[in-house]
């Protein structure tokens, strides 16, 4: 309970927010390398979903690499790639979208495929290609899962950015880093609860977005 308390107060205290070290200058970049880790996992796991999802080939080996990567401990993926790559930010990087990859996929795929087929019959059928089908109506279908799976690779990616400091990167993980080797134990629990508070105000950001990517047809009507 005091070690919480400290943490608050450190928290509270504006002369903690300023600076190299600063809450705000850290938590930007908590910020930035998360959004770059899923960015990166997005354009690979999108286009390839949709493409497994419309296609329906190559769906297990999606499934089963999805299974292999969600085992993989992120910390372990880090040091391998810093050992690789060196000190910096790639490494953290890559283990970021690796670990969103899976996420972005099967929201992608599962989206594709969750198109009601009527819809995609009636398309055929109408004249449409298959990439119109596909972009006309399988992915307007399918957003609200697809978003769904960006939601779900974002919090997994904030929740493990702390890993980009034992690279040498910044971010969040710096002060927890930091307060593990001097014994500041109320500043690596400022920490913590930081990335707690973000990862909370990115699922309130991603709650609407769900909502929002229904198409107009498909959401249930209001009783009258």
């Amino acid at each position: 309970m005091t070690n919480l308390l400290a943490a608050l107060a450190y928290i509270a205290d504006p002369a903690n927010w300023s600076g190299s070290l600063g809450i705000a200058h850290l938590l930007t970049e908590h910020v930035i390398y998360s959004l770059l880790g899923v960015v990166i996992a997005a354009a690979v796991g999108v286009p390839l979903g949709w493409a497994v999802g419309h296609s329906g080939r190559g769906r297990d080996a999606v499934a089963a690499f999805s299974g292999a990567a969600r085992a993989l401990p992120t910390l372990g993926l880090v040091t391998v790639l810093g050992l690789w790559l060196g000190i910096g930010l790639t490494a953290p990087l890559l283990a970021f979208a690796v670990l969103a990859l899976p996420s972005v996929l099967a929201g992608a795929y599962a989206g594709v495929e969750s198109a009601d087929r009527l819809a995609v019959d009636a398309a055929r059928a109408s004249g449409m290609t298959e990439l119109q089908v596909l972009a006309r109506v399988e992915v307007p279908l399918g957003a609200p899962l697809l978003v769904g799976g960006l939601r779900a690779a974002v919090l997994q990616v904030i929740a493990t950015a702390t890993l980009a400091a034992y690279t040498g990167a910044g971010g969040l993980g710096r002060l927890m880093f930091l307060g593990l080797k001097t014994q500041d134990y109320p500043m690596m629990l400022a920490s913590a609860l930081l990335v707690i508070a973000l990862a909370l105000v990115s699922d309130i950001v991603f709650l609407p977005l769900q909502r929002l990517a229904v198409p107009a047809g498909s959401r249930p009507r209001k009783d009258t």
